[in-house]
């Protein structure tokens, strides 16, 4: 009686379901629910088509590169999370690509924040004789005695190095999971010490953080300056974007694993967290399109050039040089 109790349903057991099965089997609330996340995933890639058109027109270059990159990362996440869920045994491929999109994405708005700044040597004219607080997040936001580092072109290098590296490993490890998978050696769901997946994982996320310490960096010291251009909501998205597509992802499949999430034929533990996840996914990167387009449809203005260091010597010498005067008059009476 036990052995029969804790049978499993051997669909529990299988691969996802190929796509005809998943269209056979809709009911009317799974018709509604497909037709709406699919209805929404069309609306966002429209409205990011003409954000782009928007942008492509209205801003130079290479601005316009880097802002079109950021506001395509929650239409292509919708877009493949659409994929997958109407295609579940394609879900691998499509969390690699959104992965992978987002991982330029971080280095693009990087981009985007010294470009609003005016370019390099703008940033380099106006803070060359600042320095970078480094104790930020991800990183090291817990050890504030770090000494600031000073401002210089091998500065901003590095500071782009350390983003673009995610940007370009990101790629070179999925490409190189994916070939494993096609020879059997990687399965997210393999956590064991000899499976591909428990080494790579890890490193990728290593990485990340990384990746991220230097768009931290950065952020904090051009909000004030870029504050009118509402530089901190946009940074909010790209965060809210980041944890959504990660975190959220990694918590779900953590919880498949572990079983929490049940068996629900033809879905399996780990492909209906998925699905979950997919699902959500297309909610909330509509809704996180419509808040960007708000956000990065305005008037593309450049910021004043004049060094904030430059005004304060004039500043200074007009008063110095207003006290010499006074005291020669004083002198001379």
């Amino acid at each position: 009686m036990d052995g029969l109790g804790n049978a499993t349903d051997p669909s529990c057991l299988q691969q996802p379901p190929v796509a005809i099965d998943i269209i056979k089997n809709l009911d009317i609330f799974g018709i509604i629910l497909y037709s709406v996340l699919t209805l929404m995933t069309l609306l966002s890639v429209l409205i990011y088509m003409e954000e782009a058109v928007y942008i492509y027109k209205k801003v130079p270059s290479p601005k316009k590169s880097a802002i079109m990159w950021v506001n395509g990362a929650a239409p292509v996440i919708g877009v493949t999370s659409c994929v997958g869920m109407w295609i579940p045994r394609s879900s691998m491929f499509t969390d690699f690509t959104a992965a992978s999109y987002f991982a330029i994405v971080i280095y693009m708005f990087l981009v985007m924040m010294i470009e609003e700044c005016g370019g390099d040597e703008a940033f380099l004219k106006r803070w060359g004789r600042d320095r970078l607080r480094i104790s930020t997040g991800p990183c090291c936001c817990c050890c504030p005695c770090l000494p600031y580092a000073g401002i210089s072109r091998r500065t901003l290098f590095l500071l782009k190095a350390g983003s673009f590296q995610f940007a370009l490993l990101k790629t070179v490890f999925t490409i190189l999971s994916i070939v494993l998978w096609a020879n059997g050696n990687f399965d997210l769901a393999d956590l064991s010490i000899t499976g591909a997946a428990i080494w790579i994982n890890p490193f990728v996320g290593i990485l990340t953080i990384i990746a991220l310490w230097p768009v931290s960096i950065i952020f904090k010291h051009v909000q004030g300056l870029l504050r009118s251009l509402k530089i901190i909501p946009k940074f909010a998205m790209y965060q809210m974007v980041l944890i959504l597509s990660q975190l959220q992802s990694a918590i779900i499949n953590i919880l498949a694993m572990g079983g929490t999430i049940a068996c629900a034929p033809p879905f399996s533990s780990q492909a209906r967290g998925t699905f979950m996840n997919q699902q959500l996914l297309i909610m909330e990167m509509f809704i996180i399109t419509l808040v960007t387009r708000m956000l990065y449809r305005r008037a593309y203005d450049p910021l004043d050039g004049t060094d904030e260091h430059e005004e304060d010597n004039k500043d200074n010498a007009k008063t110095l040089l207003q006290a010499g005067c006074g005291e020669d008059g004083v002198q001379s009476v």
